[in-house]
Parts: C-alpha cells; structure tokens; sequence
C-alpha cells in the first residue's frame, strides 16, 4: 500500500504504540509485581531486581535496532521484531519458580521488547515531517498514553481470571495482532518528493554517531534522558504497590493508575502543539517540575490528592520520548536518526531500570517509598538545569516554499 499524505504514518504510530514497550511492560511492572512476589516468595526488592534486570539488558539492544533500521528501513526490522516479542510474551506463561529463569525469560521479553520502542515510529515521522514535527510526534506518541490506560487495566483483570503467566500470554497476543499490521500497513520513511521537506537538500541533515559524541548537546541531552527516567519511570513502576500499602484494592489502586495513562495522553498531546511554537527546553522545565509535586501529594496526601499526583506524574512522564526525538531532530539532526535514537532510548531505558530497582531497594531499606520519591524529585532537578543548558536548535525548522507547500497540499 503506498500513501502520500503523511498523517497515515501518524495513526499507524498511533496504533502501534498502543501496545508497545512501555505500556505492555513499564506501566504493567506494578500490576505484576505483587502477584509474582506472592507466586514467587520474594522480597519487594528482590522482585524489582529481576523485572528491571531484564529493561537494563534490553537497553543495550536498541541502538543496534536503530543502526539496523537506518541501513535497511524500519519494516525489515520491526515486523519480525514484533513476531519475537509477542513470542516471548507467551514465554512467560511457562516460567517455573526460579529466579534466575525468570531474570531471563524476562530479559528475553525485555530484548525482544526493544523493537517495540517508540525508535520506529519516531524515526519515520521525524523523516516525514518538519514544521509540524512536535504535533505529529505528540499525536502519534499519544497511542502510549492510551495504553497506559487500558493495558495494566486489561492486565490485572488477566490476572484475576488467569493469573500472572495467563496475563503475559494474553499480552503478547495483543502486540501481534494490533502492532505487526499497523506496521506492515503504514509505518514507513518517505520516498522521493514525499513529506514535509520537498525543497529540502539532498539528503538527510545531520551528524554522524562520532561526529555527536562530540559535541556539548550530546552529552547534555543524555545525562537529561538518564534523570528523566530514573525520577519518572522510576517512581510510576511503583505507584500501584504504593496505593495498596495505603489500603486500596487492586482493582481500585489500578483504576487510579489508569489516570496516569490519561495525563500522559494529555502531555503528549499538549507537549507536542507547544513544542513546534515554544523553544522545547522551556515546555521540558515546566512539565518536569510538575511531577516534584505530585510525589509530595502521593506520600502526604489522603483523599483524591494522591490521584492528583499520579496525575501530575503522567504529564511529566508525558513530555519524555517525543522530546527525545524531537531534540534529536534539532540538535543533532536526521542524518543517523536510528542511531542517534536508539543510544539516547539506551539511557532513558537504563535510567528507568535503576529508577524501578532503587525504588524497592529503598522501600525494603526504609519501610516506605518516602526516601525513593525524594530521591526522584531531585533527579528532575537536575535534569531540568542541564535541558536549560542546551543552546539555540543546531538544525531549526526548513522554511518551505510556496511551490513546496502546493506539492504538500496535493499529497493532502
């Protein structure tokens, strides 16, 4: 099938990403974990080690995806990819009670998971789009939000009815039949006189992975990514445990979760028609702060106000990976997008490991998540000076021509 009109590759972002990495086993890490720590015997602790030893493995495996996607295109990598994880999804209905079989069954998943990274998605749109780039990475992004709010509903009511092992094979049914066609149908890069940069030089712009490593915004933007990961990621692994010490159900604690999933739609949404009007690092500042307010209103709150933090949360966690590829795009250029993205996801995806491990090694350590959440508040801290240090675009928006703009509405 061959579209012109590049809002296609947005709903098959959209689609796929409903199901990708993030909701399928970030936003479900509380739902699971204390059904296998009651399975399994283990420690709160013990059972973020083995979940989050997995995402640190997986890590390393994305920037080779991205070097993949950039030498043969986005489709011969992600669709057997897609095969692959929803296999080893089904892999985990048969774990047995090991530790260490766990720890690599779910690394496999973790690995196998790491082509359902938004990399694809944002890579392709990155490439069709420029002057409303944020927008379409807002809006094809938003499809994680939207998992956010059914998958970990749908997987704690697999549990209920099946168990853990039943809930993971459920889930990798899912990803089959929602990602591998939304793919096959419309996840591409554009050919030819395609896209938003018809006038554009030939070629890509851009720097090489060597020629990045080189200069300041590299380097700032990665340790960025690293504290945006350890604080956000980090701290919603564990917001669902964190609701049910405080007394509510399972089900209660996970509807309340749920929310999470809206606000992330909304920051998405809201973050991506800011980012193509407000220069990014000032959207960034704003909706990182936010969440440093919802962990205050998770320990101290009683009522709804933990709700609101979760809230508050979500819309940081929101702003994440359509700023990475964004800043990508800006900064660094298109030359080696896949690359690019895929060392920068590396970080983000070590940083939300260490963030979900030190949160049950600091729940064990001191009897609550009191310690861990401030631990996260500073790291937004951080993160929010070194987004503030990164300088005027290196690589701004193309200007179109009038000609250029009557080729995009015939596409249209």
């Amino acid at each position: 099938m061959r579209f012109k009109n590049p809002w296609w590759v947005v709903v098959g972002g959209v689609t796929g990403l409903f199901v990708c990495n993030g909701p399928v086993l970030a936003f479900t890490f509380g739902v699971f974990l204390k059904p296998i720590m009651a399975d399994m015997g283990w420690q709160r602790g013990t059972a973020s080690f083995a979940l989050a030893a997995g995402e640190f493995l997986a890590a390393f495996a994305v920037p080779i995806l991205g070097r993949m996607m950039d030498r043969w295109t986005i489709r011969k990598v992600a669709l057997p990819g897609i095969v692959a994880f929803a296999a080893c999804l089904g892999l985990m209905s048969q774990t047995p009670h090991s530790l260490a079989v766990f720890i690599v069954f779910f690394a496999l998943t973790s690995i196998a998971g790491a082509i359902q990274t938004p990399l694809g998605y944002t890579k392709a749109i990155s490439a069709w789009f420029d002057r409303r780039r944020g927008l379409a990475l807002g809006a094809a992004l938003a499809g994680v939000g939207l998992g956010g709010i059914v998958i970990p509903q749908l997987a704690n009511y697999s549990i209920a009815q099946f168990g853990w092992r039943g809930a993971y094979a459920i889930l990798g049914g899912m990803v089959l039949a929602i990602a591998f066609p939304a793919v096959a149908l419309w996840v591409r890069e554009p050919r030819a006189g395609e896209g938003e940069r018809h006038d554009a030089p030939a070629g890509l712009p851009g720097l090489t992975p060597r020629e990045a490593a080189a200069t300041a915004p590299f380097w700032i933007l990665a340790a960025t990514f690293f504290f945006v990961a350890v604080a956000l990621l980090g701290s919603s692994a564990h917001v669902v445990p964190l609701l049910t010490d405080r007394g509510l159900s399972p089900a209660a604690a996970t509807a309340t979760f749920g929310l999470f999933g809206l606000s992330t739609l909304a920051g998405r949404l809201l973050s991506g028609y800011l980012i193509d009007r407000i220069f990014a690092s000032y959207i960034a500042t704003v909706f990182w702060l936010a969440p440093i307010g919802g962990f205050v209103l998770l320990t101290s709150g009683a009522g709804f106000l933990p709700a609101m933090g979760v809230v508050l949360i979500g819309l940081g966690l929101g702003t994440e990976v359509d700023l990475i590829a964004f800043m990508i795009s800006r900064y660094l250029g298109l030359r080696a997008f896949g690359a690019l993205y895929g060392l920068f996801f590396m970080m983000f995806a070590l940083g939300g490991a260490f963030g979900r491990f030190l949160g049950g090694y600091l729940f064990d350590l001191a009897g609550s998540y009191d310690l861990a959440l401030m631990g996260a508040g500073g790291a937004l801290l951080i993160a929010v000076v070194l987004v503030n240090r990164l300088g005027a675009y290196a690589y701004p928006v193309h200007r179109p021509t009038v000609a250029s703009l009557a080729v995009e509405a015939a596409a249209s």
